[in-house]
């Protein structure tokens, strides 16, 4: 910019610009600006790592460093960073909560966390980013916080305390007692879980009633953690049974549960009456890689002939054997003018995701051909996981070395062995895993 000047009476022309203190103050807070963009990408990208096939623990690990540097970007920046946090809190876009939670619960400050805590009670999506927020930091950092959560009047307040309590395997006694009768649907079915997730047995007589509940969620939450604290009764395998064949979100891990508590022989029975069933192809693959029976392996390999179903097939496959189907070169390209999840037409309305998207393409032949030549190493009537019969020190190897769901997968083997112990939370930011598993002495 040129500005004249008046000097002696003779027009002077001089370059106008930032000063020195001036010019590093904005670069300064472009670079607190993309602290707080990129922490927020990749919380986002982290939510959906937490459940992928490509994403192991190292990985994990990975990717939490990153976020924790530019978390630290922002604490630095003092008010400034707080500020561009608070800011983006209007725009609702992922992430942004989830850093303003960080900086407001680690500084402690009152009007901080008041003022995430109103947003995120504005909606349950919001909320989780608080709860992970909570979880993000160290139960010493955030503990006396979660207890005034947990006193708190409002229902949705006292719906993430319990979360947060639960994602650090911390039992908050009497407040998770009151909330697994309160009246709101949600706070009863977060509890439930909450029992099964910490491992609280001696709830299992208040839990009970609830695998009744009108509610789906409360009563998959109920048979699930019954079933996670020991109960093998009819009522709760039926519980799960039927939420396992019916139609709500809840269908899979009902299917999980219900499959790992009954004898091998009765899930091999429900494994062959769904291959009847052309309707449940894919839960038929979904079962087989968790029952672990070599049995149901040549029926995977079928399934595999069927593009809408092949990578699942090839996933179930690997979790009973435990090869790498890209590693061993048994897999290929995508079949010729196969679509899943939405396509570039503006016209489909097919919007929903591919949930397979992430999985390697096996080719059958190539497969069929690993399995004659190993097929000798399985004996029939035992289940396996990985290419190991399940026990206590395989299911640790695989918390250790496992992609994400066969790591989600060994933790509730592990937990269904051991009902006293919480369940190993493999979403947990990966530094904490890596310390608890170090603990472990089997």
């Amino acid at each position: 910019m040129i500005v004249e000047m008046a000097m002696n009476s003779s027009p002077v022309q001089r370059p106008v610009g930032f000063s020195l203190s001036e010019s590093s103050a904005l670069i300064i807070e472009a670079v607190v600006e993309q602290h707080a963009e990129e922490a927020a990408f990749l919380w986002t990208t982290r939510d959906r790592a937490v459940h992928a096939p490509h994403y192991s623990l190292k990985d994990l690990s990975g990717l939490d460093e990153r976020v924790e540097a530019h978390l630290d970007g922002l604490r630095v920046a003092g008010q400034f960073g707080w500020q561009l946090c608070e800011q983006a809190l209007d725009n609702e876009e992922p992430g942004k909560l989830f850093a303003a939670a960080v900086l407001a619960f680690d500084s402690g400050d009152t009007g901080r966390m008041h003022r995430v805590l109103e947003k995120g009670c504005c909606a349950p999506e919001l909320e989780r980013e608080i709860i992970s927020a909570l979880g993000w930091l160290s139960f010493s950092i955030v503990e006396g916080h979660i207890r005034e959560l947990l006193g708190s009047e409002r229902l949705e307040i006292r719906l993430i305390g319990i979360a947060a309590s639960a994602v650090h395997r911390w039992e908050p006694g009497q407040q998770l007692m009151q909330s697994l009768s309160d009246p709101n649907p949600r706070l009863r079915a977060r509890a439930l879980k909450a029992c099964g997730e910490v491992g609280k047995t001696g709830l299992l007589p208040t839990i009970l009633p609830s695998v009744s509940d009108p509610d789906d969620a409360c009563r998959f939450f109920a048979a699930w953690s019954a079933a996670r604290l020991g109960d093998r009764s009819p009522g709760v395998l039926s519980a799960l049974y039927e939420i396992a064949t019916g139609h709500t979100p809840y269908a899979e891990r009902a299917l999980g549960m219900a499959l790992r508590i009954m004898g091998l022989h009765q899930a091999k029975a429900w494994h062959r009456k769904l291959r009847g069933d052309p309707t449940q192809l894919r839960t038929v693959a979904i079962t087989g890689g968790i029952i672990g029976d070599p049995e149901t392996v040549e029926g995977l390999i079928d399934l595999m002939h069927i593009p809408a179903l092949a990578r699942v097939a090839g996933e179930a496959f690997s979790m009973v054997t435990g090869v790498d189907l890209a590693y061993e070169h048994l897999s290929g390209d995508k079949p010729e003018g196969f679509e899943a999840g939405p396509t570039e037409d503006p016209e489909d309305e097919n919007v929903a995701m591919d949930p397979d998207e992430h999985l390697p393409w096996p080719v059958p032949a190539l497969v069929a051909k690993w399995w004659d030549q190993h097929r000798a190493q399985f004996q029939a009537d035992r289940r396996y996981f990985r290419g190991k019969e399940i026990t206590l020190q395989s299911l640790r190897e695989v918390l250790i070395s496992g992609n994400q769901p066969e790591r989600a997968a060994a933790a509730l083997e592990f937990a269904l062995r051991e009902p006293t112990q919480p369940l190993f939370e493999v979403r947990a930011r990966g530094a904490f895993q890596v310390e608890a598993l170090k603990r472990w002495n089997l």
